[in-house]
């Protein structure tokens, strides 16, 4: 007989050696940044909102897994859907019968998309984005799809096609011949579309990078220049669906606004079992499934797995009993407007923005003249090393947990778990405006901590 398979032993026995063989056998550059910057810490457990590190001390998670966690790490609902799913013993990834569960999923997903038919599902994100490029391309005909400049939408090859930062795409190219526009430039959208080859605009409701809201008005009269020259508004959900912005999804800020494609991901998997999900017009799908012959001509290894829709049914159920569309609402009005109140408090605050719990606090230039030349001497060395100055210590003397909206942004983006309450807003709160006192005192540890970025920030030019 084989050795029994001991998770809990292989963990106690090398569980410590998590940045090693990240260093050894992983992206190495992965450990030797959480290194450089402080994160390098070694959490035991988790649950809800809170990790805990092996003294015990609890950290306030701010990040959500960039949205996984929209539950929370651990929801007991979700993890007793798993452990019923599994021993139900099912017959999953048949392959040739149509499982109920997948069924059910799609049922649920559209019960909250009522203008829209049918669902895809496959494993991720990006997935989910490819899944949308192929099915617009194939039911419009044509070859081109425009997005917005900053955008992310996925890293694999179709979705960097309509990723807009240059820092993603090079060295990748060539790529598909997509076509960027400003977010909310309406004049650009139309002179793209009288070319007669777009297919579609992929959007972000709010921009994960740096936070940006599509302007009001935008998506009503986007879809409108769409349809009028027969392309489809395609809305990335990934990270502002499933209640992140207050709303189901972030496009229902906008009245009116009914994509023809939507993508969902993160959320849904209950932070457990990865699932895309695809949702769309029935005439899209009568395209791309024309026939018998044509039955597979899209499909995923994994896709419906009983795992993951297990998951998402789970998901879409505490979503409701627990009403947390309302609480992302409600909790994020009461956090955005705490932090709103403190911009006209320090010089380096330039603007809160966001919706729901999806949140961007953006720096900018002081105008006092020392702390002017502090801010320089960042600037000078890399963008973005402020935000970073701000994050560090929020981790390691608040044990908050959040992250830098993106490459050279001065943006801190929150994504909280949905089932964060004003307990939590408080202690974000407090531990901002000690670390911004500090900063706006222009010495101490922050800025100690600043000139060792900088240290770094050219040793890697």
């Amino acid at each position: 007989m084989s050795k029994k398979f001991d998770l809990a032993g292989l963990l106690a026995d090398r569980g410590a050696e998590g940045y090693d063989l990240h260093a050894r056998h992983l992206n190495h550059q992965l450990p030797r940044m959480l290194h450089t910057i402080g994160f390098d810490k070694v959490y035991q457990r988790a649950e809800g909102a809170y990790f805990w590190d092996a003294d015990d001390n609890d950290y306030l998670d701010m990040l959500a897994g960039f949205g996984v966690m929209g539950l929370g790490r651990h929801h007991p609902v979700v993890g007793k859907a798993l452990h019923d799913v599994l021993d139900a013993s099912l017959p999953d990834l048949t392959r040739f019968d149509c499982p109920p569960l997948p069924g059910l999923l799609a049922e649920k997903l559209l019960s909250h998309s009522p203008h829209l038919d049918r669902v895809f599902f496959s494993n991720s994100g990006t997935e989910a984005v490819e899944t949308a490029l192929k099915f617009a391309r194939y039911a419009t005909g044509k070859r081109r799809v425009l997005y917005c400049a900053h955008a992310f939408h996925g890293l694999t090859t179709g979705s960097l096609s309509v990723n807009g930062e240059s820092c993603f795409r090079d060295g990748f190219e060539p790529l598909l011949p997509d076509t960027a526009i400003e977010l909310g430039d309406l004049t650009a959208l139309e002179r793209e579309l009288r070319r007669g080859d777009v297919a579609g605009l992929i959007v972000e409701p709010i921009q994960g990078k740096g936070v940006h809201e599509a302007p009001p008005g935008f998506l009503p009269a986007a879809q409108q220049l769409l349809r009028r020259h027969k392309a489809l508004l395609i809305a990335d959900e990934v990270q502002t669906g499933l209640g992140r912005t207050g709303d189901f999804y972030g496009y229902q800020h906008e009245t009116g606004v009914e994509p023809d494609l939507v993508c969902v991901a993160k959320a849904l998997s209950g932070g457990y079992v990865p699932v895309g999900a695809t949702l769309g017009k029935d005439w899209i799908f009568q395209k791309v499934y024309s026939s018998m012959d044509r039955v597979l001509v899209h499909s995923a290894s994994f896709g419906s797995n009983a795992q993951a829709m297990a998951a998402g049914l789970a998901v879409l159920s505490v979503l409701e009993d627990e009403e947390l569309v309302a609480n992302a609402r409600r909790t994020g009005e009461l956090l955005k407007s705490r932090l709103a109140a403190l911009v006209d408090r320090y010089e380096m605050l330039y603007e809160v923005r966001g919706r729901g719990l999806m949140i961007g606090i953006e720096f900018g230039r002081p105008s006092s003249l020392g702390l002017r030349s502090r801010w320089a001497m960042l600037q000078a060395a890399r963008k973005g090393l402020f935000a970073q100055m701000v994050v560090v210590p929020l981790l390691q003397r608040h044990r908050i947990l959040t992250q830098v909206s993106g490459d050279r942004l001065e943006v801190i983006k929150l994504i909280p778990p949905l089932i964060i309450g004003e307990r939590e807003v408080d202690r974000f709160v407090e531990a901002f405006t000690a670390v911004m006192d500090e900063a706006h005192s222009g010495g101490g540890l922050i800025w100690d901590f600043g000139r060792t970025l900088v240290k770094q920030a050219v040793a890697n030019r």
